[in-house]
């Protein structure tokens, strides 16, 4: 996890984001352990109810699950749910922009394709 905040959007929603992304890419998986708030808080320099509140978004969203002593940790099937949530959000929101722009610069199937093999060489 970086430490590069903005001041677009709230800590605690910046630190949710990292750790879904940290989900979608695998550096954490089903049952892994979340580091601790007090861990998160002492290494980014955070209020630990900054922390706290980032990570009660993801139990709400039923992406974590809280242990009572133990800590909190990836539910199983997280990745999953998160794929399938993102899939969706670009389908419905960064596709139709990706199209308009192939569209408007005339490209067709064949040079799109011709242009992926292009950069791969």
């Amino acid at each position: 996890m970086d430490s590069n905040w903005n001041d677009g959007q709230p800590i605690y929603r910046q630190l949710r984001d990292k750790v879904v992304a940290m989900i979608l890419e695998g550096a954490l998986t089903d049952g892994d352990a979340l580091p601790s708030v007090r861990s998160v808080a002492a290494e980014f320099s955070l209020n630990p109810l900054t922390v706290l509140k980032g990570y009660q978004q993801l139990v709400d969203e039923r992406l974590v699950e809280k242990r009572r002593g133990r800590g909190m940790f990836v539910t199983e099937g997280a990745r999953t749910q998160l794929l399938k949530g993102e899939r969706q959000r670009f389908l419905e929101h960064e596709w139709p922009r990706v199209v308009a722009t192939i569209e408007r610069l005339g490209f067709d199937a064949a040079d799109l394709l011709d242009g992926r093999k292009e950069k791969s060489k």
